[in-house]
């Protein structure tokens, strides 16, 4: 069962070149398998360079989304008033398209990699700051008046009740807004490269596109794919590694 998700990939990718050495689709219209690797091991160092610049700007995001969804979160679970102010904004973050900003972003910003992660953050930023409001206010009732009953102040509860409750609602957050940190420093990019400012894939795709090099275009594409998947199960795999030091303690 476990190979199921690789066979099937691989029967995919034999069905995909067989279509296309059948039909004889031309490679700038649809390349298959073949001319995608092809075109990646003519130039593996540049393309692995240009990941390697889109992902520094993935996690620096993702680390700064999280921890300001973790601190604005215990803030409006701490006061009534923080949670009327920054509640709706944290929503028009989230309902903004990123491609209509972008573009403001940079110019506000200047410099190129700072506004890359500014924009990256604002995409990934909602999901860890819903996750942990969410896990705040899920501590039972009871063990919270247990707390008030022993003159347990607001620090201790947090410290001690409502911050243990909430990490498994910030991990879940934490998981998806690696998906979506990544999805945000391509976007950036686009738009950065747009303007001239050559760096990561996204840039390479942009490249590629312009030059009808469509297999390179195509290997840009996998290997952000697979950076993805290798983001999700790296963080799914570091959600239970926790959780199980947290059962073992």
């Amino acid at each position: 069962m476990k190979y199921a998700p690789g066979l099937f990939g691989l029967l995919a990718l034999l069905v995909w070149e067989a279509a296309v050495w059948i039909s004889d689709v031309p490679s700038y219209l649809v390349p298959g398998p073949v001319a995608i690797v092809a075109a990646f091991l003519a130039d593996p160092g540049g393309l692995l360079l240009s990941l390697a610049s889109t992902l520094v700007v993935t996690f620096a995001a993702l680390l700064l989304a999280a921890a300001l969804g973790v601190l604005l979160a215990v803030g409006i679970a701490s006061s009534r008033l923080l949670a009327a102010a920054i509640q709706p904004w944290a929503v028009v973050l989230q309902v903004t398209p990123i491609v209509a900003i972008a573009p403001l972003i940079i110019v506000w910003v200047g410099n190129p990699f700072a506004s890359l992660v500014v924009c990256a953050t604002i995409v990934a930023f909602f999901p860890v700051f819903a996750n942990t409001a969410a896990g705040l206010v899920s501590a039972p009732a009871e063990l919270a008046d247990l707390f008030r009953l022993y003159g347990g102040g607001r620090i201790a509860t947090l410290w001690l009740l409502r911050l243990p409750a909430a990490l498994p609602f910030f991990l879940a957050g934490l998981r998806i807004s690696g998906g979506l940190a990544l999805v945000g420093a391509v976007v950036a990019e686009f738009v950065a490269g747009s303007g001239g400012f050559a760096s990561g894939l996204a840039y390479r795709i942009l490249e590629a596109g312009y030059r009808l090099q469509v297999p390179r275009m195509f290997a840009a594409l996998v290997l952000l794919s697979l950076a993805g998947i290798v983001i999700n199960f790296g963080l799914e795999a570091f959600a239970r590694s926790v959780m199980r030091r947290r059962g073992e303690g």
